[in-house]
């Protein structure tokens, strides 16, 4: 009799761990684009719980069978640089296991090219993301200005034609370039901007409340003056006309 052995007991974390090992950005350009779209779509759903937004992030879509681990086969896999995941909670993760979440694919990819990514490598990506579910994946490269998308129609990733003006039918956000880069619009038609632009508005918000301050003290400080002086000469301010 043939004895069939069970494969050794291995942690989770061992058989999809949290790194892959590669950098988030191979550039700046790339990392501040990464950090605007995933920052502004923060923005977006911060009023809903059941909205998950990550950067740079593995996405496991298939648990590995016992059979697979005995032959010491490697999960399915990919990062892509900005994913929407609707229908499961926000929170941190060391990865996204979707076997784990309901089995709820992530709807939305993002993904901002550079001169690392290889032709092959992108073709394999947007494989992987046209089988496991994704609904809308969206790639811009920087360097040449251009911008694509894709839509699904069926089990099929279907490239958008018009990507300029495009509105998101999953975010409601729309796209377009503007001076020789990826601008990103709220449904409110604010523009997504960076941490410092974010920074910079504040505390123009800030200066311009001083402002205000100044001239409403100055304001109260001249009419008590006047208000003394009046009383000096037995004149009443309130009984005026």
């Amino acid at each position: 009799m043939v004895q069939q052995l069970s494969p050794p007991s291995i942690d989770d974390d061992l058989l999809y761990p949290d790194s892959d090992g590669k950098p988030l950005a191979d550039n700046t350009t790339q990392l501040r684009l990464i950090f605007t779209i995933k920052g502004g779509l923060d923005s977006l759903f911060k009023d809903r719980e059941d909205v998950f937004v990550a950067a740079d992030l593995l996405w496991y879509p298939v648990k590995l069978t016992k059979q697979q681990i005995l032959e010491q086969e490697e999960p399915q896999k990919q990062a892509p640089d900005v994913m929407v995941v609707l229908g499961r909670p926000k929170g941190d993760r060391g990865s996204y296991r979707q076997w784990e979440e309901e089995n709820i694919a992530p709807q939305v990819a993002f993904e901002i090219l550079s001169p690392g990514n290889r032709k092959k490598d992108m073709e394999t990506k947007f494989d992987f993301y046209q089988q496991h579910g994704i609904e809308e994946y969206y790639l811009y490269d920087p360097k040449k200005n251009r911008l694509q998308g894709w839509l699904r129609k069926g089990k099929k990733l279907k490239v958008i034609s018009q990507m300029e003006g495009w509105e998101s039918p999953r975010l409601g956000i729309k796209f377009s370039r503007i001076e020789g880069e990826l601008a990103l619009f709220y449904p409110n038609g604010e523009r997504f901007v960076d941490y410092v632009e974010i920074v910079e508005q504040r505390d123009r918000e800030r200066e311009e409340k001083e402002l205000q301050k100044q001239r409403a003290d100055r304001a109260e400080s001249d009419l008590q003056k006047l208000r003394d002086r009046l009383q000096q000469l037995n004149i009443d301010l309130d009984t005026l006309e």
